[in-house]
């Protein structure tokens, strides 16, 4: 293999490895949600621990106070519009509509919905040129990839999907949450181009995410819709899911530059279902066993998706 071939090769396996961190993450986020009882505040304690532990890297880091110079930078002459900094908070609304929709259709339901709004934004995002090295053609081989995305996500969850009175309200906010990831994935493409630092863009991403996250917790025990609840003491590994988002972030930024929303979108939908298999399979939930609908998924992401979708959109950028 050339040069290019085996760049390409790493940025795939990172993209799929990023899926994982996703798994991972929605594990930890979980359990710590179950044992607080309180999913938005869990989503407020994830988010902040991540704050911290980026902001307390960034305080030794020459890296990114250099990054965060030449953001500012480019700010300040034009370069890059100052609404484009607020992906973080795109994030923040993503969580939050995440724990207001999921009581309402369910887990899967939720999943299904989400992942095909971030494929057809994906599309787009990609055809407009917005995370930089120009438009993407909306070919049918694309389309087809992402609908067999989709396609794998509901096989994969067809035996968890509970009985709860559909709601298309709901659905539809669902749909719009994956899209949001999708417009985000971009834009932290776009900002890093500036920080040349993905732990920059880490940075103003759970700051803004934090912040958001911070206003919407405090609006729900303002209304009476929430209480907030003393912090579970252990296990440890509940939260970890902040120190993984960052980590996340900082390699979806790099990597949507070089491979484009849609590619990477494939990538780590696969790799977030192969992750979720992994955790079923070594550490499983109480009452979780390892599914032939998760596997058979798995299974349509990569033979269905990466080996016919990604060739030809890597063609559709030479």
């Amino acid at each position: 293999m050339n040069k290019s071939t085996n760049n390409h090769v790493r940025l795939d396996a990172l993209a799929a490895l990023s899926g994982v961190l996703i798994a991972l993450q929605a594990r930890a986020n979980g359990e710590l949600s179950h044992r607080l009882d309180n999913a938005p505040q869990a989503a407020l304690v994830s988010f902040s621990s991540g704050l911290v532990f980026v902001a307390i890297y960034a305080l030794f880091s020459t890296q990114i106070k250099a990054g965060v110079k030449r953001l500012r930078a480019a700010v300040a002459s034009g370069q890059i519009p100052l609404w484009r900094l607020f992906a973080g908070a795109l994030g923040g609304s993503f969580v939050a509509i995440q724990t207001t929709v999921v009581p309402l259709i369910g887990v899967a339901v939720y999943s299904v919905a989400s992942i095909a709004g971030q494929t057809a934004t994906s599309l787009l995002v990609d055809r407009v040129g917005f995370t930089g090295g120009g438009p993407k053609l909306i070919s049918r081989r694309r389309v087809g990839a992402a609908l067999i995305t989709v396609l794998a996500v509901l096989v994969s969850v067809a035996d968890k999907i509970e009985a709860h009175s559909f709601s298309f309200l709901a659905v539809t906010f669902a749909v719009i949450a994956g899209a949001l990831v999708g417009v985000q994935r971009a834009l932290n493409g776009q900002i890093n181009e500036y920080t040349d630092n993905s732990y920059a863009t880490s940075l103003l991403n759970f700051i803004n995410g934090t912040t958001f996250l911070l206003i919407f917790v405090l609006l729900l025990v303002m209304m009476g819709k929430i209480e907030l609840q003393p912090l579970p003491s252990g296990p440890w590994w509940i939260y970890t899911g902040g120190v993984i988002g960052v980590v996340y972030i900082a390699a979806t930024s790099l990597i949507v530059q070089h491979l484009g929303v849609l590619t990477f979108t494939l990538f780590s939908v696969g790799g977030q279902l192969f992750g979720s298999l992994l955790l079923d399979l070594y550490a499983p939930s109480e009452g979780v066993s390892v599914s032939w609908f998760l596997v058979s998924g798995i299974a349509m992401t990569y033979v269905g998706v990466v080996v016919g979708g990604v060739r030809q959109s890597r063609l559709a950028r030479k």
